[in-house]
């Protein structure tokens, strides 16, 4: 079922985290604490929205000077491509050349506020939350363009120091897959 992003405030600091990429390598916000942001990204392999862009994706992440991070937080037993196989698979297919996390307490997706997949969180210099939005204007079957150009923009605006203009349209996937509580 397709959902959009919940919007988080902008200005919002990037939440704590600690988790291990696909080699089991742990990976912390402290690591980007120093940088001239970071760009958080909550995909998985199954959701056809992330399939749709994920070849564009690692370009514009390859293309730009900003650290860039994928967490899967869906739960992997119910949907077995997200299992770590299938992400190392997708990020070979794709040419992610950046670290895909697993979040598999689910705890960072909910600090986050990830809804869905792709859900694009990119943080300033100062890790706070600079642009919460689309990646651009295709969808699966909508006949657009996979350009990149909602998150380029964005990338290019927080290298340079400054603000990303509103209004910033939601992303749109699949939902997050969480586990019953």
């Amino acid at each position: 079922m397709a959902l959009e992003s919940l919007m988080v405030p902008l200005g919002t600091p990037a939440p704590e985290f600690a988790l291990p990429d696909l080699d089991g390598r742990i990976h912390r916000l402290s690591d980007y604490a120093n940088g001239p942001g970071l760009l958080v990204v909550f995909a998985c392999n199954h959701c056809p929205y992330v399939r749709h862009i994920e070849d564009e994706l690692g370009a514009v992440i390859a293309a730009s000077d900003v650290p860039a991070l994928a967490i899967c937080t869906n739960d992997a037993e119910a949907y077995p491509d997200d299992k770590p196989e299938g992400l190392r698979a997708q990020a070979k297919r794709a040419r992610w050349l950046f670290p895909y996390l697993i979040d598999e307490s689910q705890s960072v997706g909910r600090v986050f506020g990830a809804a869905c997949t792709p859900d694009f969180f990119l943080y300033d210099a100062r890790l706070a939350l600079a642009y919460r939005g689309a990646f651009d204007e295709s969808t699966p079957g909508n006949g657009k363009p996979v350009t990149g150009s909602e998150l380029r923009a964005a990338l290019a605006a927080v290298l340079a120091g400054e603000t990303v203009p509103e209004p910033q349209r939601p992303s749109m996937g699949c939902s997050i897959k969480w586990r019953s509580v």
